[in-house]
């Protein structure tokens, strides 16, 4: 799926393992109770083969990129290819905080997030993906900056656990593009963001 016309601006998609009552983390960050099985590794891959661009807020940059640079140095890993790509992929971190980059790949950005997604959104390339962290997420649905949504469904309830929906001022509509239960027991819900 190439955006690289005139025509279409880039989607801003998120992807994210989310709780049965809409938690990403527990109160502490815990993600001990994320599961993944290879047909929904599998689905996860092909979303990222459909981007060329990975945001993220400062907070998420260190621990993601730490992560998936372990994984990606040991060969026997089965996450190992996919933790090369996401090394890979060029990230854009969101941060009031560095002047530079401390990562591979990756640049900084630090003007108003509207205008910089924007400008993302209308320039040439593929699709950007958002591993944003939960207040970054939070931000960008706030702002209506989401084109699609990926929820990977887990079947559990947190209870008091950190949401990405929490700043939403007002309703957004979905349209439901598809659905998917893997055996694991996630289920996705694909949405796309109804325009208004």
């Amino acid at each position: 799926m190439n955006n690289s016309n005139n025509d279409e601006m880039r989607k801003l998609k998120l992807q994210v393992e989310i709780s049965v009552d809409g938690c990403i983390t527990g109160p502490n960050n815990e993600m001990d109770w994320l599961i993944c099985d290879d047909e929904c590794m599998k689905y996860i891959d092909d979303i990222v083969e459909s981007v060329d661009t990975i945001i993220m807020g400062r907070k998420m940059a260190d621990e993601f990129i730490s992560h998936w640079s372990s994984r990606m140095n040991k060969p026997d890993d089965p996450w190992n290819t996919f933790a090369k790509k996401m090394i890979e992929i060029p990230k854009i971190v969101f941060t009031k905080t560095l002047n530079k980059s401390e990562w591979p790949n990756t640049e900084i950005a630090k003007g108003d997030l509207k205008d910089e997604i924007n400008k993302l959104k209308n320039q040439d390339g593929e699709d950007v993906l958002v591993y944003g962290g939960a207040s970054f997420d939070s931000s960008l649905i706030k702002e209506k900056l989401i084109d699609e949504f990926y929820l990977l469904v887990v079947p559990i309830v947190i209870g008091n656990g950190k949401t990405i929906f929490r700043d939403l001022k007002e309703i957004q509509k979905l349209t439901l593009i598809e659905s998917k239960v893997f055996d694991c027991g996630l289920v996705l819900l694909h949405y796309e963001v109804k325009k208004n």
